[in-house]
């Protein structure tokens, strides 16, 4: 690997340069490596481009970013691309893959689980201030990384869709949870009023704010936002449900034990307080306090998109297992129900 790792980097520094690399595993979508170069770290990432199939977009959105840093003169540290020998933020190789180096942030860490309270605060006040650094920014230049990534209406019929076309053994199957799915189409109309009301405005937001995706300094006090690949207009919502879908509970999505699917209200008043901190006056009341029907909408969606993908045969997370998907639904199902009792609600369908 490192010849190959040396190879890419020669794009960037003499070949002999580079003494050691390792993967970083923690990511799902991009292939990402710490290289060393001398006695400085660095971060090569491979950019997934069946994902983000134009690298280039998501280059200018970055760079739009920065420049308004800039003209604002912000303090506020963006982790963004480093340029090439030939001052190119993207380096393609022969065979078409689209690498991009970062700096290493000494002293830093990232958390894969959240596991205090503290951490859920940290992180919420990281992608609070991430937000807040771009109240007055323009959005108008910015194109969307991923078309219609968090649009509810869009992914509920997608759902319907697999129910009338895939795969029959696995439709009939899997009745119970769509039937479940089916009748909390009320998560949709909560979304669209949302959408609709003037009450939620658009603004710069992650779009992928696990916990993964903030650096924790010593004493897990945050220090930034990384991973800027999904950044794009969007609402509230998105990085709050995010939050709430990963953080509240401490068994992942991959979870089979439906009972250690739980829901932590310390780690929802954290997430709360945390981004609120960060936001000060920004919100409006109904954004201020919707952070539970955020946390609905992402979870349901998640769960209708797994649903989606195992009715129609896996074709776009994979399987490492037969029924993966499908579990995984059952998994989000299980958790918005749970977030529905505690938030007093009566539409509630068990699965056990």
């Amino acid at each position: 690997m490192i010849e190959r790792i040396k190879h890419i980097m020669s794009s960037f520094f003499d070949k002999e340069a580079v003494t050691e690399c390792e993967e970083i595993k923690s990511g799902l979508i991009n292939a990402t490596y710490r290289v060393k170069v001398g006695i400085k770290n660095y971060i090569l990432q491979r950019l997934n481009i069946d994902v983000f199939a134009n690298p280039e977009l998501i280059q200018n959105n970055l760079d739009l970013l920065d420049s308004y840093l800039n003209n604002h003169n912000s303090n506020y540290k963006l982790i963004t691309p480093l340029p090439n020998k030939l001052g190119e933020k993207l380096t393609i190789d022969s065979n078409g893959n689209c690498y991009r180096i970062f700096e290493f942030i000494e002293d830093s860490k990232t958390i894969s689980v959240v596991e205090t309270p503290e951490q859920a605060y940290e992180a919420a006040n990281q992608f609070g201030s991430f937000t807040a650094q771009f109240k007055d920014f323009d959005l108008n230049g910015m194109v969307p990384s991923i078309p219609d990534f968090h649009n509810l209406s869009l992914r509920f019929d997608q759902f319907k869709n697999s129910i009338l076309t895939g795969d029959s053994n696995r439709i009939n199957q899997s009745e119970k949870e769509i039937n479940i799915l089916l009748n909390y189409k009320f998560i949709v109309n909560l979304y669209n009023s949302m959408i609709k009301s003037d009450d939620f405005k658009i603004r710069i937001m992650h779009h992928d704010a696990k916990i993964s995706n903030v650096l924790f300094g010593p004493n897990d006090i945050g220090l930034h936002v990384i991973d800027l690949d999904t950044v794009m207009p969007g609402h509230i919502f998105s990085d709050w449900g995010d939050m709430m879908r990963t953080y509240i509970s401490p068994a992942s999505e991959e979870v089979l034990d439906l009972e250690q699917i739980i829901v932590r209200p310390a780690f929802i008043d954290a997430i709360h307080e945390g981004y609120l901190h960060a936001r000060k006056d920004n919100l409006s009341q109904a954004e201020s306090t919707s952070l539970i029907d955020s946390g609905l909408i992402i979870i349901y969606m998640q769960a209708l998109r797994f649903m989606t993908d195992h009715l129609l045969n896996d074709v776009y997370y994979g399987a490492k297992y037969s029924g993966h998907n499908y579990h995984r639904s059952r998994n989000q199902i299980h958790l918005l129900n749970n977030l529905l009792s505690i938030n007093g609600k009566s539409t509630i369908f068990p699965l056990i």
